[in-house]
Parts: structure tokens; sequence; C-alpha cells
């Protein structure tokens, strides 16, 4: 059962573009499906029973840490997108809330950060780039109780 909840606000709070030259750009093209998406979601409580939502993206190179020429010429890509809302609700479990924030305020909102992510990676030199799969978060949030 979702939260009753309202949206405040949405925006990108903070962007990250690092392509060191333009042999930096042809490289991460020919490596692309090298790179790799994850997630790190925080919030905090704010005035008024609302909360603040951040959802990371980071999309880097997974083999970043092998030593090699081409280290220092890897790309990296991350976007903090924050969420702001206010509960609707009296007495909700603290539970609820997380789950909600975890789960149900992301599938809500995470097909609009994906799509601002995409966005942001086609201007910066990769035009055809498309995500793989799509995020089950469900699924991590079960995992993260486990």
């Amino acid at each position: 059962m979702s939260i009753k909840h309202k949206i405040i606000l949405n925006y990108i709070k903070d962007l990250s573009v690092e392509t060191p030259d333009a042999e930096s750009l042809v490289i991460a093209r020919e490596n692309i499906s090298k790179y790799s998406l994850m997630l790190d979601i925080t919030s905090k409580p704010l005035k008024n029973k609302m909360i603040e939502v951040h959802t990371k993206l980071i999309y880097e190179d997974k083999n970043k840490n092998k030593k090699n020429e081409t280290r220092k010429k890897k790309t990296h890509f991350e976007m903090i997108y924050a969420t702001v809302f206010s509960i609707e609700e009296e007495n909700i479990d603290p539970n609820q809330i997380k789950k909600f924030i975890l789960c149900d305020l992301q599938i809500q909102m995470y097909p609009q950060i994906e799509k601002a992510f995409v966005e942001i990676l086609r201007i910066s030199g990769f035009p055809d780039l498309k995500l793989k799969g799509k995020i089950d978060f469900n699924k991590l949030y079960s995992q993260r109780l486990s």
C-alpha cells in the first residue's frame, strides 16, 4: 500500500560529466558496453512532514580499477536528482516511509530521472546510448532487507 503524498518539487541537484579530452570520448564510445549504472538513494526529513530524497546515478566503466594507460582517460557521469515530497497522512510507521522512499517513490520518479540522465549522456557525446534493462526497486528493497 502506497503512502498518500504530494510531490512538491524535483530537480537535478548535482551533475558531473567528466570527459578529459576528445581521445577519452572516443575510448568511452568504443567501450560503453563495459559501463554500468549504479544507484544510491538517500533521504532527509525536512519541516512540515516533507522529505527530500536524493537518487544518485553513477555511470562509469566497470573496469575502472585496472591499472593501465587508459585509466586516466576514463569518462565518468554522475547525477543527483532531488525529489521533495510531503506526507499527507498521520501516524505512519517509519518502515512504511522507508519502503515508500526506496520503492514506490522511485517507481514513480525513475522514468523521469532516467530520461534526464540519458539526455545528458546524449548531449555529452553519446547520441545512441540506451541504458540496459529495467530496475526492479521492489527486488532491490527485498535484497537490502536480507
